[in-house]
């Protein structure tokens, strides 16, 4: 049997000769000529090594045992395709395929209400999110592993486009019995104390470093490295230092009580969030409908509101 010998007008062919009883009338149904539909069946028919049609009592032709086979066979390879057209039409509207979205970790408290926004209005598309510091989700940019970036400052390499979603300021945060929870600071006062700082390759380190360094004007400062802003927090909390952080991470214990704002020089640190992709490649419709939703909501999926009140607090 030479299976790809067969074709899906001979399958169809089969089918209406079938179905109508007659070649005449599977011709008059398929637009063709008797003969052509004739020869469309005799080659089906070599090619597979069997007769697939008989006469009936009543002289009508009527599949075979086999003909039967190959039929249902035809039925079902059609409601593959006619799914698998379904699919290529939602993939080419965007609202089926994958999309990697890359979050730096400080948006790791916004990130999940992103991803369950999307589900949400893009049921059909799998947003899988990726959470990292900067410099790992860069290095997705750069390997192509992340479609589309919630991130601080965009970086120079690799070439992207970025558009501005919110606001992303930065705060000095101390336990709240802390003597720099009061008033306004000084300087000098803010120097003397113990800075607990995100690891290398973190954007909140930088930012951190380029502030104390301005600050400090060559003057040395005490600080430890953590490796996560979770850890940060609960240190502070704990006494162990002081720390400039997004206010996006500390919405809830400052609300709370479990932390307080140091009013310091400077403070807070006015940023932006971005949303960004590679400008060399083009967004799959996916990707797009992502992208553009994130953009059509950013203000309630980052809690801008929310921000701009512990903002307004300093």
């Amino acid at each position: 049997m030479r299976y790809d010998a067969l074709t899906l007008k001979q399958l169809r062919a089969l089918e209406t000769v079938c179905d109508k009883g007659t070649i005449t009338a599977a011709a008059d149904t398929l637009s063709l000529t008797p003969p052509a539909v004739h020869g469309q069946l005799k080659s089906l028919e070599e090619s597979c090594g069997v007769a697939l049609v008989r006469r009936d009592a009543g002289g009508r032709f009527v599949p075979t045992e086999e003909g039967a086979v190959l039929l249902a066979g035809h039925e079902r390879a059609r409601a593959a395709l006619t799914r698998a057209m379904r699919e290529i039409e939602a993939l080419r509207r965007g609202v089926a395929g994958t999309v990697v979205l890359g979050v730096v970790s400080t948006g790791k408290y916004f990130a999940p209400r992103i991803v369950a926004g999307l589900r949400k209005s893009l049921p059909g598309v799998d947003v899988q999110l990726v959470i990292g510091n900067r410099t790992q989700i860069i290095e997705g940019l750069e390997n192509e592993s992340i479609d589309v970036a919630v991130m601080g400052r965009p970086p120079r390499q690799p070439a992207n486009l970025a558009e501005a979603i919110g606001v992303h300021p930065h705060v000095m945060i101390c336990a709240p019995g802390h003597r720099l929870a009061e008033g306004k600071v000084s300087v000098g006062a803010l120097l003397d104390e113990h800075f607990l700082l995100r690891e290398e390759g973190s954007g909140t380190r930088i930012l951190s470093v380029r502030y104390l360094d301005q600050m400090a004007d060559g003057r040395p400062y005490a600080f430890t490295e953590m490796g996560s802003n979770e850890t940060i927090k609960q240190s502070v909390i704990a006494g162990l230092g002081i720390a400039l952080i997004s206010a996006h991470t500390v919405i809830d214990e400052l609300a709370s009580g479990r932390l307080a704002l140091v009013r310091a020089p400077g403070l807070p640190i006015p940023r932006q969030w971005y949303l960004l992709h590679r400008a060399d490649h083009d967004l799959t419709p996916a990707m797009r409908n992502v992208h553009d939703e994130i953009l059509r909501n950013a203000a309630h999926m980052l809690r801008s509101e929310e921000v701009e009140q512990v903002v307004g607090r300093m």
